[in-house]
């Protein structure tokens, strides 16, 4: 079993940042991919960003390029997603999963989730 805790959302004015955080616990292995996902109301969960544990690999959605950047911290077992020049479109619910497998952009294919944060984008 693999625990996710994720923190950090909350109410942004357009253009401003926020910083996700996701700490993982629990019986993980070496090669796994941890990703961020997000879901409007009324819309399917979606695909954002994606890490693999080692190595650092990196792989982002058309919508997350050049505005965030996943990283994760080895010692503290934690994943972030760091988000910027935020606007409207970005208000989700914002969820981290853990996958065995890399380039896995479909919500099935992550094994583990968190328990998701709000991300409100104000005008």
């Amino acid at each position: 079993q693999v625990q996710l805790v994720e923190s950090g959302g909350g109410l942004v004015q357009a253009g401003g940042s926020l910083r996700l955080s996701c700490a993982a616990s629990g019986r993980t292995f070496s090669s796994y991919v941890m990703g961020w996902f997000r879901q409007a109301p009324g819309k399917e969960r979606e695909f954002v960003a994606a890490i693999r544990w080692s190595g650092g690999s990196t792989y982002y959605a058309a919508s997350a390029k050049g505005r965030f950047s996943i990283s994760r911290d080895i010692a503290k077992n934690t994943v972030y997603l760091q988000m910027n020049s935020l606007n409207s479109e970005d208000t989700a619910v914002y969820y981290c999963a853990y996958s065995l497998h890399w380039r896995e952009l479909a919500p099935g294919g992550y094994e583990y989730w968190g328990q998701g944060t709000q991300v409100t984008v104000s005008p």
